[in-house]
């Protein structure tokens, strides 16, 4: 390594607004404030790692104190440009609030705030970085300072944990909030580090690195240094692999595919492959759960089925899989055998893709009984009077006890031993024998209910009608028919 030798992540750090990656919104809105002379006292970046806060703290600083400033595009051969970007210019103070938390150092920052700004600055602007680490006597410190500072004072706070800042300070600044970078975004900046450090790179090699940085540039930047080190200056997409444990995109797609089919032996078999090949299964789980969510917002958009995964599968079965993925990831990241958790955790998966719910199953039987057969030649399944009774209930007057109990009883009725107090619904409505044959429906009655299978005519029963049936006669549906409303007076 040549002496003084930084790494890519340092040599390829932004310089001015425009080569900020990702954050465009800030960019406008930072740019726009300098144009226009709309400056606040303090702002607050919130965001993941590696997206850019402090070096967006920096290029603020600078534009705010270059000469001739303020200005949105400072000239970085400047002395005062360039020690406020490797952090020696003595206007532009930056504290580290996980070292500086308590009270004294609050205090002692109150009391550098009235001195006016050296070396020629025009602010004197404080970046403090994680400023979520202050104690609570500290934030109580700062606030009367944060609120009302001297008109050469800017405050600048980064930190990757807002929940953490109190309420009262998040109020007495400008908010920003740093998104993680897009993949293909991360990929062509470091294709083009890639070709001016004169390193080869495979495209889908950059797409790997993308994807471990999970939105962070500056974990990108360290992860194409590493590669360098360990290939030369050819990088391909399996070295990447092999370095950092990833599973081939391929591998995670055939995998998907398996937990979607439920493939139970190409499941056990995908998953030795993969261990035995030293892959790490924490971002195996990842990436399979990024793949299935794909697969799950693709079906959304059409409807409810999607064949993204080489088979049709329904919404409702990838969003089981996902939830089921979901919720066994701490088994698999803290778990003594990482291999058995997850080779278990997909199985389960496959096993609650492959079940249905009811309502789903009933909207599928309504479907078929849609289809059934509707001429007069044809065999037709006639309902149960006992069910027909059921229907009969919701515009009949209420049925007295005396009048049930002058029903006959049927003679041979196979009968399961009761274990509640409420008797069975052929004791308390009708039995199969008990209305006579000679009062059949009327013939509209009859053509409606037979164009209906059971279970679809139960479901265009009100729900109070359903709910008695269930709850007060734990009844079970055999068919349904029309009785007429003067035979139950």
């Amino acid at each position: 390594m040549p002496e003084g030798y930084q790494v890519i992540a340092r040599r390829w750090r932004p310089k001015q607004f425009d080569e900020i990656v990702g954050q465009e919104h800030i960019v406008r809105t930072l740019k726009n404030a300098i144009t226009q002379n709309r400056l606040a006292h303090a702002y607050l970046f919130v965001g993941p790692r590696g997206t850019g806060k402090t070096t967006t703290a920096r290029i603020l600083a600078k534009a705010l104190n270059c000469e001739g400033g303020p200005s949105v595009a400072p000239d970085d051969s400047s002395p005062l440009c360039q020690a406020i970007m490797n952090g020696s210019c003595l206007g532009v103070i930056e504290i580290d609030g996980a070292t500086n938390n308590s009270v004294d150092s609050i205090r002692a920052l109150r009391e550098e705030c009235q001195s006016a700004p050296a070396q020629g600055c025009k602010f004197k602007i404080y970046i403090i970085d994680e400023i979520h680490m202050l104690s609570g006597g500290a934030f109580n410190a700062l606030l009367k300072t944060l609120e009302e500072p001297p008109p050469h004072v800017k405050f600048i706070f980064a930190t990757t944990e807002s929940q953490k800042v109190p309420a009262t300070i998040i109020s007495r600044c400008q908010r920003f909030e740093f998104r993680p970078i897009p993949d293909a975004q991360i990929a062509a900046k470091l294709g083009l580090i890639a070709k001016a450090e004169g390193i080869k790179t495979d495209p889908a090699a950059l797409q790997s690195i993308a994807r471990l940085a999970q939105g962070g540039m500056r974990d990108a930047q360290s992860i194409l240094d590493q590669l360098i080190s360990f290939c030369g200056a050819t990088i391909k997409d399996q070295d990447v692999l092999d370095v950092y444990g990833l599973a081939s995109a391929a591998q995670v797609t055939a995998l998907a595919r398996a937990v979607a089919a439920g493939d139970y032996p190409a499941l056990v078999k995908q998953v030795d492959e993969l261990a035995e090949a030293g892959r790490d299964l924490n971002r195996v789980l990842g990436d399979l759960e990024a793949a299935i969510r794909e697969a799950l917002l693709d079906a959304v958009r059409a409807h409810g089925s999607t064949e993204r995964l080489g088979l049709p599968v329904r919404s409702d079965s990838l969003l089981r899989i996902l939830e089921t993925l979901h919720a066994g990831e701490h088994a698999v990241r803290g778990g003594l055998n990482e291999r058995v958790n997850f080779e278990v955790l997909v199985l389960q998966a496959a096993e609650q893709g492959r079940t249905r719910a009811i309502d789903s199953l009933i909207h599928d039987l309504a479907e078929i009984s849609a289809g059934l057969p509707q001429d007069a030649g044809q065999k037709k399944i006639n309902p149960s009077p006992v069910a027909e009774s059921v229907r009969a209930t919701e515009s009949a007057p209420p049925i007295q006890d005396s009048t049930l109990s002058s029903v006959p009883e049927p003679p041979t009725v196979n009968r399961q031993p009761e274990t509640s107090s409420i008797p069975p619904l052929s004791t308390r409505i009708l039995s199969t024998k008990t209305l006579p044959e000679a009062l059949p429906p009327s013939p509209q009655q009859s053509a409606i209910i037979d164009q209906q299978s059971p279970d679809d005519a139960y479901a265009r029963l009100p729900a109070s009608t359903r709910h008695i049936l269930e709850t007060d006669f734990r009844a079970k549906l055999l068919g349904l028919r029309q009785i007429p409303p003067e035979r139950l007076k």
